[in-house]
């Protein structure tokens, strides 16, 4: 059976670098696919479709709002010549109601262990409209390696560099947060990947640059010291989002190749700013993650908030406005109170207000938006803080005699004269 697994394009953050990773979503689900079903990926954020084949089943990967109404014009596209197509991912389960009117089926929750059935049902013309699994969770050791040969791997380079590759260890997070809907798709319970499993998973990836896109890392503090201990051997360099705040865990870390961390800053405390210390201290980077627009925020709030971030040494920055995506109590509060101005899902990009914010008009919060990248990228711009960056993995890999001297050659030769010159928006 020919399947064509397509992940729509979508629009990078306005002020965001542009590079592309490679997508995790869909080299997951493609794992869990029946032995003799032949798979077709297109990453239409990296090449264009060609609606000219006939697949004999087609299916949409969708991991953001933002990629919803692209999606549905694809499925249109292909429904029209008489072709099935199935959704699944993140913003399926989202947008599963809007999404039904444009799809044969929708697949919601984890797919390990259920896609044999789904095709069954495909090839015996008897295709549910519906396949959901939402809280009902595989078991954590079911979780195979994904399948990364389905990758073109030649598109996701950044000026001659590899980009990293995508991985996760666990599922599930314990932490409810406001604007967050991970609670609604994968749940409130930590599920963690059996330690072998994910360290098989590790060996198997030929980059030696991996993000590890768990939504935390401290969850779980005798797994966190279980994890690192099992990955010190490997010598992988891997970026995540946060570790747990505790000397023996990032001692840890940045034995098993921790590099740097997303980690969210919320105020102007002593314990970000010890929070950011400590991470430095054990030489892992730190790129903060700053949303912009809660209620508690006013205009000398977040002034206040950004030149606090000048002051703590953040390796980098990435500001976004809130925004209230389905199924979150941000978009429960805000539309139940009529402050929500659009629900143009193109605009749910995390770089649009789309609510009238609590103290300040949403003009006033969309110009303070530019105002943050701008003045924190002023000294210096985006594209060469990421040079630095990467210069310190570089200095880890020499370190551990992991270093691909090819990666230098390149990197010299393409970001070498960036000091100083404007941001990238290739």
């Amino acid at each position: 059976m020919k399947f064509k697994l397509i992940y729509p394009r979508w629009k990078k953050l306005e002020r965001q670098t542009e590079f592309h990773l490679p997508p995790h979503g869909p080299v997951v689900f493609a794992a869990t696919l029946p032995d003799d079903v032949e798979v077709d990926f297109v990453d239409e954020n990296v090449e264009s479709i060609s609606f000219d084949d006939s697949p004999d089943f087609v299916g949409i990967s969708m991991m953001l709002t933002c990629q919803v109404k692209r999606g549905w014009e694809i499925a249109d596209r292909y429904r029209q010549k008489g072709i099935k197509v199935i959704f699944g991912g993140i913003a399926t389960m989202l947008h599963s109601e809007e999404t039904m009117q444009h799809a044969d089926a929708v697949f919601l929750g984890e797919a390990e262990g259920r896609m044999d059935g789904v095709f069954r049902d495909f090839r015996d013309g008897r295709l549910h409209k519906r396949y959901d699994y939402m809280n009902d969770f595989p078991p954590a050791e079911s979780i195979g390696i994904a399948r990364r040969s389905i990758l073109k791997s030649k598109y996701y380079y950044y000026r001659g560099v590899q980009m990293v590759d995508l991985v996760h260890a666990s599922r599930g997070c314990r932490f409810d947060c406001y604007p967050c809907c991970v609670a609604f798709l994968g749940g409130k319970k930590f599920r963690p990947r059996p330690i072998d499993r994910v360290t098989e998973e590790l060996e198997a990836i030929d980059n030696n640059r991996l993000f590890i896109v768990d939504n935390s890392l401290a969850q779980d503090k005798e797994w966190e010291r279980e994890l690192f201990t099992a990955m010190i051997p490997l010598k992988k360099k891997w970026c995540c989002h946060p570790i747990e705040d505790d000397d023996e865990i990032l001692d840890l870390a940045a034995q098993a190749g921790a590099w740097y961390v997303y980690q969210a800053i919320f105020d102007t405390s002593d314990y970000i700013r010890d929070r950011i210390r400590r991470y430095h201290d054990h030489g892992i980077a730190v790129e903060g993650t700053i949303l912009l627009g809660l209620d508690n925020h006013t205009e000398d709030y977040i002034r206040r908030l950004i030149d606090f971030l000048m002051k703590i040494n953040l390796d980098l920055a990435e500001f976004t406005v809130l925004t209230p995506f389905p199924h979150t109590q941000a978009f429960d509060d805000l539309h139940q109170v009529g402050r929500i101005i659009s629900y143009d899902w193109n605009d749910y990009t995390a770089d649009k207000v789309v609510f009238r914010p609590k103290n300040m008009t949403p003009e006033k919060l969309q110009d303070l938006y530019t105002y943050a990248w701008d003045s924190f990228y002023k000294s210096e711009p985006q594209s060469y803080k990421m040079f630095k960056l990467l210069q310190k993995v570089m200095e880890k890999e020499k370190a551990d005699g992991t270093f691909r001297g090819r990666r230098r050659e390149l990197m010299d030769s393409r970001f070498g004269k960036m000091k100083g010159s404007t941001g990238d928006q290739s």
